[in-house]
């Protein structure tokens, strides 16, 4: 797993940022257009969760081979940590008064989806997407 970039994460600039750097390595990689939508949609919601949530985190981008060519994203974070991931995963569902379609969101259109959370700790959110 080639490590591509970090982006930190601590305003609305910075998820930006980490948006135009994984579009700009998808289209080197010759994702199509519909793929390269799914994942800024997909980085700009972990962002604005990090934000929201945690105040600061980091968003890494790496290229990997193994089984077949896609972007890793590992979006983490240090801030309160989820109670619920079951609840927090499901349709519809905010702790913060919003629509509640983001984690869901992000599974759906993600090849690869995981999520670590520990109270008081922290939120890892690994997404991949396959060419």
């Amino acid at each position: 797993m080639e490590s591509l970039s970090r982006s930190v994460i601590k305003n609305e600039m910075d998820i930006h940022l980490a948006i135009y750097r994984a579009a700009r390595q998808a289209r080197t990689m010759d994702f199509n257009p519909v793929q390269i939508s799914k994942l800024k949609t997909a980085i700009s919601e972990l962002g604005h969760n990090i934000i929201k949530y945690a105040k600061k985190g980091m968003v890494d981008l790496y290229r990997i081979e193994d089984p077949k060519t896609g972007l890793h994203i590992i979006a983490s974070d240090k801030g309160p940590g989820i109670q619920d991931i079951e609840q927090a995963l499901a349709d519809n569902y905010s702790s913060s008064g919003t629509l509640g379609l983001g984690l869901p969101g992000v599974k759906r259109l993600m090849d690869g989806f995981d999520i670590q959370t520990e109270l008081g700790k922290g939120t890892t959110v690994t997404i991949t997407l396959y060419k």
